[in-house]
């Protein structure tokens, strides 16, 4: 059975939406909501994934999710059957809802390591080196994350979910994470209970220390409360949109590349190959001789020097 991607009709709706909210910010005191080139960098950025994401999908879907749903499901007597026993799922409206359910914890777990490997990271930190949050840093996607993406996915279609419902339930993802970057839209009630929503990707996309890594869910926050990595918006706190490390650029390829050059420039900074591994493969901000911190040893040096400062405290008053 064949089906169409929805981001085919989304793209346009994304523009749209930009140019309403632009218009809508600069008619209502919002004027640094959008920076132009910011948003050009942003838009440029988009366009390029815009071209190299068909190409890479087309594969995708045809020798991995194709070749990878036939060695697991054969045909046996006529019938789609998975390789564990059970008939390889059609589609029922309750199947779609699972491979969505599916898509929604592969994309928590492909989202939260682009945050935790550095490699990965230096992918993904193009989606958030912008200083603003809005419908144009939605489209301000890395590219080279684009090809490993997938991997993450393959399971999927390995215990038997057709890939091209998996095609489509990435895609309606993909228009549920879009229309998360605006500030316009407050807190909203119930729904921030289940879904994963404006306020709460805004303290993904904060710099504070209290919201980094934090909120890595798709349009469920399930997975977030489920593994620890959940964090609802307090409206006391200005919120620092944007990345500690940033680029200072406007420069799109500037942008793509710059944390590639600073992992191999912290590969030579030690001799040892476990070194050399942990700067490309360990968490962003790991140092062989704390010079840099990862977000868990800053929290932990934060929480100690709190601590020493309420011990002091009790001595001063004893």
């Amino acid at each position: 059975m064949d089906f169409t991607n929805p981001l085919i009709y989304g793209v346009p709706c994304f523009l749209g939406l930009i140019l309403v909210e632009l218009t809508y910010s600069k008619h209502h005191d919002h004027d640094k909501l959008y920076n132009w080139k910011d948003l050009g960098a942003s838009l440029t950025m988009g366009i390029g994934s815009t071209l190299i994401a068909p190409l890479v999908k087309t594969v995708t879907v045809i020798l991995l999710f194709s070749w990878v749903y036939d060695v697991f499901n054969p045909i046996v007597e006529g019938v789609r059957t998975n390789i564990f026993g059970w008939e390889s799922f059609g589609y029922a409206w309750y199947v779609w809802i699972l491979c969505q359910l599916a898509d929604d914890f592969s994309y928590y777990w492909f989202h939260r390591q682009n945050h935790m490997v550095r490699f990965f990271w230096a992918a993904h930190i193009v989606h958030h080196s912008s200083d603003n949050f809005n419908l144009g840093t939605a489209v301000r996607n890395g590219w080279f994350t684009i090809f490993y993406k997938p991997l993450f996915y393959v399971w999927i279609v390995a215990i038997g979910f057709p890939p091209e419902m998996l095609v489509v339930c990435l895609g309606i993802e993909a228009l549920w994470q879009f229309q998360l970057h605006s500030q316009y839209i407050p807190k909203l009630g119930i729904i921030d209970k289940v879904f994963n929503t404006h306020t709460m990707h805004q303290v993904h996309h904060a710099r504070n220390l209290e919201y980094m890594d934090k909120n890595h869910g798709g349009f469920l926050n399930t997975f977030d409360r489920i593994f620890g990595t959940f964090k609802e918006l307090d409206e006391e706190i200005d919120i620092e949109y944007g990345v500690t490390h940033a680029p200072n650029s406007y420069n799109p390829l500037i942008i793509l590349t710059h944390e590639y050059q600073d992992i191999w420039s912290d590969m030579k900074r030690s001799p040892k190959w476990k070194h050399k591994f942990m700067y490309a493969f360990g968490p962003p901000g790991w140092s062989h001789d704390g010079s840099t911190l990862t977000i868990k040893q800053m929290r932990k040096k934060l929480r100690e020097e709190a601590e020493q400062e309420r011990l002091n405290l009790e001595l001063a008053a004893e």
